[in-house]
C-alpha cells in the first residue's frame, strides 16, 4: 500500500535537526496525513493508533500541545472512530474537545467536523448528547462564518 511506501521511504531518511526548515520533511506530518487518510477510508483502528501518536507527539511532558491544530483534528478521527464504534459518549468527549483549542485551522476543522457531524446524524440524531454536540456545531458556524458543517 503506499501509506506502508512512504513511511519506509521515510524511515530510511535521517531524522531532521532542524523542522522549522520547510525543505524536510516532519515524520510527524506523515503520522498526520495517513491518520486522515485511515478515517476517510473507515480503517478506524489505524486511524485510532495514529490519532493517538499525532496527540503524543503533539504535546509535551507538561500537557502543554505543541501542535493544537494537529491535536484537534487526531480528537475529531477518535470521535469518529468512537461514532463508528457505537460510543457515542467517547465521541462527543473527543468531538467538544477538539472545538475547544485556542487555536483553530477553520479549514481543517471543517472538513474532519464534517465527518463527525455525519455519523453523528446517521447513527445518533435522536440522542440528546449528539444533539448538544451537533447545536454546538452550528453555534460556531453562526460565530465564525464558513465553519458550519452541513
Amino acid at each position: 500500500m503506499a501509506l506502508d511506501k512512504g513511511r519506509r521511504l521515510l524511515e530510511g531518511m535521517p531524522y531532521p535537526e532542524n523542522l522549522d526548515n520547510h525543505f524536510v520533511v516532519d515524520p510527524a506530518k506523515f503520522d498526520f496525513y495517513a491518520m486522515d487518510c485511515y478515517r476517510l477510508v473507515g480503517e478506524d483502528r489505524l486511524a485510532r493508533t495514529l490519532a493517538d501518536e499525532v496527540l503524543r507527539a503533539g504535546t509535551d511532558f507538561d500537557g502543554t500541545e505543541r501542535s493544537p491544530m494537529r491535536n484537534a483534528e487526531a480528537r475529531v478521527t477518535l470521535g469518529v472512530a468512537a461514532a463508528r464504534e457505537g460510543d457515542l459518549e467517547q465521541a462527543v468527549i473527543h468531538g467538544e474537545r477538539a472545538l475547544q483549542g485556542q487555536r483553530q485551522s477553520v479549514p481543517s476543522l471543517i472538513m474532519t467536523s464534517r465527518e463527525l457531524a455525519a455519523v453523528m446524524r446517521k447513527r445518533y440524531s435522536t440522542e440528546p448528547a449528539a444533539q448538544d454536540y451537533l447545536n454546538h456545531l452550528q453555534d460556531l458556524g453562526r460565530e465564525k462564518p464558513g465553519f458550519l458543517p452541513s
